[in-house]
């Protein structure tokens, strides 16, 4: 198994997408690249994101980006849907350097690559989210979430 995070805005819609794709094991939400341990601090440059365990035998970095690319706005920076700020910014993080360097290649081969604000860094710092941020959407799907439905649980139907 090996790990990744990704940030695309609001962590509850991001969790419940990826949680659903072939290849996934489980998911996590939590703020990466901050400067705190703690999620009782105010904001320390942190990214909402999904600690995402998957299998690579079932799922390679490339279709997870592919994923990940569905439910994002590459050219937005600092926003997806009505959620606006830093923290919302899109981006993946790993330990893994070789993660970074094929999400790298991935975004290069675009032919959009110029307009791509996908940030693509080593994951420093990672903080659990809160328990009531934890599979959000699962446990209470009438919460909001910038991703449509329809969208949001494509995966979920073909499992």
């Amino acid at each position: 198994m090996q790990e990744i995070y990704f940030a695309g805005g609001c962590l509850w819609g991001v969790q419940e997408f990826m949680r659903h794709l072939p290849g996934v094991i489980s998911t996590e939400a939590g703020r990466v690249n901050g400067s705190s341990d703690t999620t009782s601090t105010p904001y320390d440059g942190y990214a909402e994101c999904v600690r995402t365990l998957f299998d690579p035998q079932q799922v390679s970095i490339a279709q997870l980006m592919d994923f990940f690319f569905e439910i994002i706005d590459p050219y937005s920076l600092n926003k997806q849907g009505d959620d606006v700020g830093e923290k919302y910014r899109t981006g993946v993080y790993s330990t893994n350097a070789d993660h970074l360097s094929q999400v790298k290649q991935y975004i290069a081969q675009r032919s959009d690559a110029d307009k791509i604000v996908v940030e693509v860094l080593p994951m420093h710092n990672y903080v659990k989210s809160d328990l009531e941020h934890q599979d959000r959407l699962t446990n209470h799907p009438n919460d909001y979430c910038h991703i449509p439905l329809d969208l949001l649980y494509k995966y979920k139907l073909q499992k």
